[in-house]
């Protein structure tokens, strides 16, 4: 294993670097051998270009996502750089895939994707500002991570199940259907059904069958039974329900994390797709390509270094030609998911993506008194300060500027910064007062947004039932739910990790398909 440990201790050394300089540099302040890995090639094989050279070439396109060829230009464009990593020369393309599939054994591959991966993990675990590293999820290998979560043995399964269960014990009582007293089954079992759709993946009918075959008929409501009910849920009583389940939810936790330091959150909106016919269906959006059709939900969450949960959800009704829904005023979901959210944590700064470029919103954020970091559309007038940037041979300006609309006027700033992709510029609108040489820093803060990419994959993968209802009401009940069990899902694997004597991290400990089988061991007893 002396191969691996070297590997780790080269990523730890490129991680302490990149905490006060950019990863070429980090690479060039290495005092690194690699000297626990073997040359595939021979001593007699004429391969001049250096054996460290490569291992290093091939840890920083592991750690930037730069594919053979994106590498090869940059060290034709930058040969200075080339000379850094140790080349005699600049090689090209085939030189890196001969050598990867040639002079690399299984042991060298091994060691490049440690050091890599472990930087990687490092830098996004503790919001180092290194925007040329790749996201955490593209090295993530998902049957990889939970064999690893099922080996670790800090937990026992009855800690794991007594967690799981405080958790669950802490959502059902908020939801109310207002069904009449005598009504056959109590709102709880239609809970419980849904909790086990959502989290075997079925649909209503499939769902409810398996569920009366392991808790009896007696037990649970038919598949029509429970449409029906969830039917008589409101959509803002679900939404408020939900808010105090989250209320209640986060008090649980409050002993162990108050959330006393203002947080960073991020607001985004996803799409559910929908397939049937549009007409009289005003809840139903159109999506970006313009050729697809989506229930659309906005979503309010914790992100950065603390537990991630989602505070607020709010449906959005877009116009669309099939309806007669008004112009969406996207700035009064912003206000509406802010508010609540803030009145649960106090929040620091807000991000979004371009489709909340809209001084509406800037100056809703403003009047919320939360900071904002919002990547701005590329019009004319950016495109002219990009320009000039360009010929002053500047890669950062910072441009003043402010906003002025019915609800008020505030100043506000334009950051022109490199974009991470290595191409061209990205221009993010803020209210912070924010100067040139600490724009490019200020504006990586935005890679934080990446955590809720995968939220939405796991509330969509993991815990939404499956339904074909053109019914909104039934729609928005799933989505909520599907929410609600990922919050749960993140509580209890923070109430583990806080039962034990270690760091803190951002990576759960409990896997959502281990969460997903405890709660359905929980609802349904074994034989």
């Amino acid at each position: 294993m002396r191969y691996l440990c070297e590997a780790y201790q080269l990523g730890i050394a490129i991680r302490n670097e990149l905490q006060h300089t950019d990863l070429v540099t980090a690479v060039e302040n290495l005092d690194h051998s690699v000297d626990s890995i073997e040359d595939g090639y021979p001593s007699w094989h004429p391969a001049p270009l250096s054996f460290r050279a490569m291992v290093l070439s091939f840890v920083f396109m592991e750690i930037t996502g730069d594919s053979y060829a994106e590498f090869a230009r940059r060290l034709t464009r930058q040969p200075e750089v080339a000379t850094i990593f140790g080349f005699s020369r600049v090689p090209d393309e085939s030189a890196f895939s001969r050598a990867w599939r040639n002079r690399f054994d299984d042991a060298c591959q091994e060691y490049v994707q440690t050091a890599a991966h472990f930087v990687v993990k490092e830098v996004h675990d503790f919001d180092i500002p290194a925007p040329e590293v790749r996201s955490k999820e593209e090295i993530l290998d998902e049957p990889q991570v939970e064999a690893d979560a099922a080996e670790d043995d800090s937990f026992s399964e009855s800690e794991i199940i007594q967690t799981t269960r405080l958790a669950r014990d802490h959502a059902f009582g908020y939801f109310e259907s207002d069904r009449a007293a005598n009504a056959s089954y109590e709102d709880t079992r239609f809970f419980e059904l849904q909790t086990f759709m959502g989290m075997v993946r079925c649909g209503t009918a499939q769902g409810a069958a398996r569920f009366q075959y392991r808790r009896g008929e007696q037990y649970g409501p038919h598949g029509d039974t429970h449409l029906r009910a969830v039917k008589q849920f409101e959509s803002e009583e679900l939404v408020d329900g939900f808010n105090e389940t989250t209320d209640r939810l986060l008090s649980v936790i409050a002993s162990e994390a108050s959330f006393r330091r203002p947080v960073t959150v991020a607001i985004d909106i996803t799409t559910i797709p929908y397939y049937g016919d549009v007409e009289e269906m005003p809840m139903v959006s159109g999506t970006k390509d313009g050729e697809g059709r989506a229930f659309k939900f906005a979503t309010l969450s914790i992100v950065g270094w603390n537990i991630p949960l989602v505070l607020a959800v709010e449906p959005v009704r877009e116009s669309s030609a099939w309806d007669e829904n008004p112009p969406n005023q996207i700035h009064r979901i912003v206000r509406r998911l802010v508010r609540r959210a803030k009145e649960q944590v106090p929040i620091e700064t807000v991000l979004c993506d371009r489709e909340f470029d809209s001084m509406r919103v800037f100056q809703t954020l403003s009047n919320l008194d939360v900071n904002y970091l919002i990547p701005k559309r590329i019009t004319s007038s950016e495109r002219e300060v990009i320009e000039r940037i360009e010929e002053d041979d500047q890669e950062v300006a910072v441009e003043s500027a402010s906003v002025h609309v019915e609800a008020g006027s505030h100043p506000m700033r334009f950051l022109y910064v490199p974009s991470t992709s290595g191409e061209g510029t990205t221009v993010f609108a803020t209210n912070l007062r924010v100067g040139p040489d600490e724009a490019e820093t200020f504006c990586r803060r935005y890679s934080r947004r990446w955590q809720i990419e995968n939220e939405y994959k796991s509330i969509k993968g993991d815990f939404l039932a499956k339904t074909s209802s053109k019914d909104y009401r039934v729609r928005l009940f799933y989505f909520v739910f599907a929410v609600l069990l990922y919050n749960i899902w993140r509580l209890t694997d923070f109430l583990l990790k806080a039962g034990v004597d270690d760091e803190m991290d951002y990576a759960p400990v409990l896997t959502a398909g281990e969460c997903v089988e405890i709660v359905v061991s929980a609802l349904i007893p074994p034989d």
